[in-house]
């Protein structure tokens, strides 16, 4: 029986089992796998813009974006919108809990973050971020968690997607990208948007061809597994970051590592996910997937990082993890895509014992 690497490992995971070394035998070729790093020069630049000289920050809505949903639940012949009440339709979740579509399935809106000083002609890069329970672009991702004015202080070369998910509910639903090709048709269109926000028709090639990192936060794990698994945009994705949010589809986000040894996989956990972390870590462990207590401070090379993230309450740590500003430390990960003019910087070693407030961000 021809299994293979991917598929076994993705099989045992599924099932649960911590299977053995000796049984993993033919499937060792993350190990010895030649590693890729990301290559910059893939980014197809035509425009000769020169670095922006302001931010560029949008909420648009999308065609493509996750919701709204009229689709079946994944894996049944269920519908979603499995509630309807005098014609208003809802969405009935496991814990029993009904949300209506007109309050919580109904925002359209993404939102866009092109930096100032983001140079169209250098490598560049995108950034997808996928936010927990209870969020809305404007006050979490936007005013609390400083998503963009992370980016913007990075000096990283890297332009941010942000679609709104649920909006303000317990519910991580992925809505469209659970179809497939779903995620690369909302890639397209980001790619489109962010042509028309940075103002240079030419630009739209850099955009339809830079490289995918997803960050995804909390209950986002459903929308970044949904992406690397039914997605179809295969290799460009070439990093994943999940922020204490590995609480299931370990499955799909072990067969993306086993398919692509080149590409990096970090996950930082809290005390809400640390059991999941753990078993995750020694499944892979198990069948020869090298697993680092530390995050590469060279991402582009790839690798497998699971990692504590400081002592701080789950609701933080998207500004105040084992740095402070986490989001600006990975990028400093990928010296490949700098920008040339330099804003701020956060020393990537710079560990945070104490729970105090961040250090402000630039405007």
């Amino acid at each position: 029986m021809t299994y293979g690497r991917r598929g076994f490992l993705a099989a045992a995971i599924s099932a649960g089992l911590a299977l053995t070394v000796g049984m993993a035998g033919a499937v060792a070729a993350r190990r010895t796998a030649p590693h890729r790093q990301i290559t910059p020069s893939k980014t197809q630049v035509r425009s000769r813009s020169a670095p922006l000289k302001t931010a560029r920050t949008a909420l648009i809505p999308f065609h493509t974006a996750p919701f709204p949903y009229h689709g079946m639940m994944p894996g049944t012949e269920t519908p979603f919108l499995n509630v309807d009440e005098n014609g208003r339709k809802g969405h009935r979740t496991g814990s029993g809990r009904v949300y209506w579509e007109d309050q919580t399935y109904n925002d359209n809106r993404v939102l866009l973050h092109i930096p100032k000083g983001f140079d169209i002609r250098r490598p560049a890069m995108m950034l997808v971020f996928f936010h927990g329970h209870g969020a809305t672009l404007e006050r979490d991702v936007i005013d609390r968690q400083k998503v963009p004015a992370q980016v913007s202080a990075s000096n990283a070369n890297v332009v941010l997607v942000a679609p709104q998910l649920a909006v303000d509910a317990r519910d991580s639903s992925a809505g469209k990208f659970w179809e497939p090709g779903a995620f690369g048709r909302f890639i397209g269109e980001a790619g489109q948007q962010l042509a028309r926000l940075h103002g240079d028709r030419k630009s739209l090639r850099t955009f339809a061809s830079m490289p995918i990192v997803i960050v995804a936060y909390s209950g986002g794990y459903v929308a970044a597994a949904a992406a690397i698994a039914r997605g179809g945009l295969r290799k460009r994705v070439r990093g994943v970051v999940l922020l204490d949010s590995l609480y299931g589809d370990m499955d799909k986000f072990a067969k993306w590592i086993e398919a692509d040894p080149s590409a990096f996989f970090v996950s930082v956990y809290l005390n809400s996910t640390r059991n999941q972390n753990a078993r995750f870590e020694d499944l892979l462990t198990a069948h020869d997937v090298d697993v680092s207590p530390q995050i590469n401070t060279r991402l582009a090379s790839g690798g497998v990082a699971v990692v504590p993230g400081g002592s701080v309450r789950h609701r933080d740590l998207v500004t105040h993890a084992w740095v402070d500003y986490p989001i600006i430390d990975l990028l400093s990960r990928l010296p490949e895509y700098r920008r040339q003019c330099r804003l701020m910087h956060v020393h990537p070693e710079r560990r945070v014992s104490r729970r105090t407030a961040p250090r402000p961000l630039p405007p």
